[in-house]
């Protein structure tokens, strides 16, 4: 995969409480390969890739994340031209900066956002480096979806930082709204409701696999938690949502048919 437009998923990476512990987890259920890149002090930062291709990212939570509670997480990427004048549309928008902007090394520029429902995500502008090399495939990213507190002031808010279209489907009863950059589906959103309890706004990373069923048993059995159990959604798959052992929310999905 080469430079990501604007407005495309280009990256995903896992702040972890126990580096080692996450890189065992993830290598063991999908699969993945891990190749750690020494970045001083000690620390790491781990590619993990399918078939010798990128697919997510890793590293040991910094001693000052520790320090200001941050959990074991996923955070999201999603491709910009330009990471300043992103902000400079996203901030008077509402939205909070949380990191940088600054450049890592000659891969990229990134900053870090909280936007005004909540939700936090990156954004990267592409140097050296474009992002994960494969998805839409076995253990790798096939969706990301925001659950949010109001989706019409979430679909302005992108459409406006990112140019995202979208349109609206009835799913299960609820208003599911699917999202484009130029020509190609990234991803959906939906309204959170009451019965979400005090979930904050995320955003979910959907990894596809083969069998719904097997992976979630196999997460289990390597100590993850079962949120939500292979559920069938009607004309799309079968998915499943899964706290790792160190408490990281993503989900695997059994798609019917490869994203459009």
């Amino acid at each position: 995969m080469t430079k990501k437009q604007q407005g495309q998923f280009c990256w995903l990476e896992l702040t972890a409480q126990d580096w080692q512990v996450a890189k065992t987890f993830y290598c063991d259920l999908f699969g993945w390969h891990a190749d750690d890149e020494d970045i001083g002090d000690g620390m790491y930062y781990t590619k993990m890739t399918v078939d010798d291709k990128v697919v997510a990212a890793m590293f040991q939570r910094m001693p000052e994340q520790e320090a200001n509670g941050v959990m074991t997480n996923w955070l999201t990427y999603i491709a910009v031209d330009d990471v300043d004048a992103t902000l400079a549309i996203a901030e008077p928008l509402g939205a909070a900066v949380i990191a940088g902007p600054h450049n890592v090394m000659d891969a990229g520029r990134m900053a870090i956002l909280q936007e005004p429902n909540g939700a936090v995500f990156a954004i990267w502008q592409a140097n050296q480096h474009a992002g994960i090399e494969l998805r839409d495939c076995e253990g790798t990213l096939c969706w990301s979806e925001l659950a949010t507190l109001n989706r019409e002031d979430s679909k302005a808010f992108y459409h406006q930082i990112l140019g995202w279209e979208y349109d609206d489907k009835d799913m299960m009863g609820l208003t599911y709204t699917e999202l484009k950059a130029g020509n190609h589906q990234e991803g959906g959103m939906m309204e959170m409701t009451e019965e979400w309890g005090d979930t904050p706004p995320h955003w979910m990373n959907y990894f596809a696999v083969d069998d719904c069923e097997a992976m979630a048993n196999k997460a289990q059995e390597l100590g993850a938690m079962i949120c939500v159990p292979p559920t069938d959604i009607p004309d799309v798959g079968r998915f499943s949502v899964i706290n790792d052992p160190q408490g990281a929310t993503f989900s695997i999905i059994q798609l019917l048919a490869p994203p459009a």
